[in-house]
């Protein structure tokens, strides 16, 4: 990842073969961030930031194409919140 490693993210396989990784924790504290990993490439990208760092949630990839990230924690704050990206 471009700003080094995390733990409690999702890693959402897409259609085009990339990997969404959204949120998580690390040593600097809770991720907001999404990137996209292109395997064939090895290269990562930003791809935007959440409204909240958000850890232990869950990601779904809709028939769209599009990526559903939902729930999760906030630090000791459970989120009942979720966030679509539509990634062209």
């Amino acid at each position: 990842m471009s700003g080094g490693g995390s733990a409690y993210h999702t890693a959402s396989v897409l259609p085009s073969e990339k990997v969404l990784v959204a949120g998580g924790d690390n040593s600097r504290g809770l991720l907001n961030r999404a990137e996209l990993y292109d395997p064939s490439t090895g290269t990562w990208t930003l791809t935007g930031n959440m409204t909240y760092g958000r850890y232990e949630h869950t990601a779904f990839v809709l028939p769209n194409g599009k990526v559903l990230v939902a729930g999760g924690y906030f630090y000791n704050t459970t989120l009942n919140s979720a966030e679509l990206y539509e990634l062209l």
